[in-house]
């Protein structure tokens, strides 16, 4: 079982940026490939960005492509993604989640996710 916590939510203003980072129990972490998702209030999850097991490979949804950047230290477990050029549309509850499967969609484990609030 892995278990992941998201840290780095809040509140920022519109224009600002922010680094989620999530952490993950499992020492076999490099094992996983690992995505972002995000679910705003009354919308369904949105996959955000992915990277790959070694970090050589990402995708990113196009809605935060050029302001998001997935990253990953398997050193220290953990995945991180910056948030730069908010905008008050990215406000949603933010959740990293590890898979397996070469899918990018497809995933095993969840994080309890972490809020960020962008104001204008």
């Amino acid at each position: 079982q892995v278990q992941l916590v998201e840290t780095g939510g809040g509140l920022m203003q519109a224009g600002g940026s922010l680094r989620l980072s999530c952490a993950a129990s499992e020492r076999t972490f490099s094992n996983y490939a690992m995505g972002w998702f995000r679910q705003a209030a009354g919308k369904e999850r949105e996959l955000l960005a992915r990277i790959s097991r070694s970090g050589g490979s990402t995708y990113y949804a196009d809605s935060v492509k050029g302001r998001f950047t997935i990253s990953r230290d398997n050193a220290k477990n953990t995945v991180y993604l910056q948030m730069n050029s908010l905008k008050l549309e990215d406000t949603a509850v933010y959740y990293c989640a590890a898979g397996s499967s070469p899918l990018i969609s497809r995933y095993d484990y969840w994080g309890q996710g972490t809020q960020v609030t962008v104001s204008s």
